[in-house]
């Protein structure tokens, strides 16, 4: 048993005792403000999409990632290499590979294991010009991801149903598919089968589908790629300029009655001067005319970490 203290030190620790009772408790550390999530909504819009590649540099620039991301046609393509793990330069890279002609880019033509004949099939009997199958597994290629269960960033699709008309939110199961369904431009690739759906481009119900996104998240970016039209040299357009500007118009009026309805917290609209739906080609004339879209999305996002840091204790 150890020795009780002396009797002269007792009236002292007791005293002790009762300063250590009255003295104000240390606080624990405040944790930072959580960042505002953010939604990211990559729009359709044919080789003009290649835009949204320059939206994914500045997020990797300011190393921010997204909390959601929903695509639609060109936008699944791109925001779903991104939701697998893919950086927005790897994703370049890989446009860039096969950007010999307006078509290469859909076929991967060029330094891959695939043949054109594989990856340009035509696919007339089922609805279609072309096979996009060649093209997907191109895609396919560049990553291990195979379900939307096992990306990076939640990834949600849209398609159309070609029966109701309804948009299709496809955000589980198998990805590729998804996507080749969500950039299944009527007349140019073959429809779709899922299930009981005959599924088609998402761009003709939702070209820019943010409104999955506005009541979820804190901030919502909205990529409008749906191009602008302007007279040119020629008096009248070209039969294919009639048939893909058209597409286009369908996009812009669905897109401008829903900016009408509800806005995005930041509507984003990049430029692509005489830049027509296969163009894939001019990818880097593409994300240069996307400069000042990449400038004022960066100005926000460092603001908004400017907010947040100040808020920090």
């Amino acid at each position: 048993m150890s020795p009780s203290p002396p009797a002269a030190t007792r009236p002292l620790a007791a005293c002790l005792l009762c300063l250590a009772l009255l003295l104000p408790m240390p606080l624990p550390a405040e944790e930072p403000p959580p960042r505002p999530t953010i939604g990211l909504v990559l729009g359709s819009g044919g080789a003009n999409g290649l835009a949204h590649i320059a939206v994914l540099q500045v997020f990797d620039e300011l190393e921010i990632v997204p909390d959601r991301i929903v695509g639609a046609s060109i936008g699944a393509v791109i925001g779903g290499l991104y939701a697998t793990g893919l950086s927005a330069d790897e994703i370049l890279d890989i446009f860039d590979d096969v950007a010999g002609s307006p078509l290469d880019a859909l076929s991967g033509l060029a330094g891959t294991e695939l043949g054109l004949a594989n990856l340009l099939k035509i696919d007339l009997s089922n609805g279609g010009l072309l096979d996009s199958g060649g093209f997907l597994q191109f895609l396919a290629g560049h990553t291990e991801v195979r379900r939307f269960e096992e990306l990076r960033i939640p990834l949600a699709v849209v398609a159309t149903d070609y029966w109701t008309g309804d948009s299709v939110v496809i955000d589980d199961g198998r990805l590729f598919p998804a996507i080749e369904a969500s950039m299944a431009v009527p007349g140019l690739f073959s429809p779709v089968h899922r299930d009981e759906q005959l599924l088609i481009d998402g761009g003709t119900s939702n070209p820019l589908p943010y409104d999955l996104l506005l009541d979820d998240m804190d901030l919502v970016i909205a990529v409008d790629v749906s191009g602008s039209r302007h007279p040119g040299p020629e008096s009248e357009p070209g039969m294919t300029d009639l048939l893909f500007k058209t597409f286009s118009i369908m996009q812009q009026s669905l897109i401008r009655q829903a900016l009408e309805h509800r806005r995005p917290h930041l509507y984003l609209k990049p430029e692509a001067e005489g830049v027509r739906l296969l163009h894939f080609n001019r990818i880097h004339e593409i994300l240069a005319q996307a400069a000042p879209v990449a400038d004022e999305l960066r100005d926000h996002l460092t603001i908004m970490m400017a907010i947040q840091a100040d808020a920090m204790p």
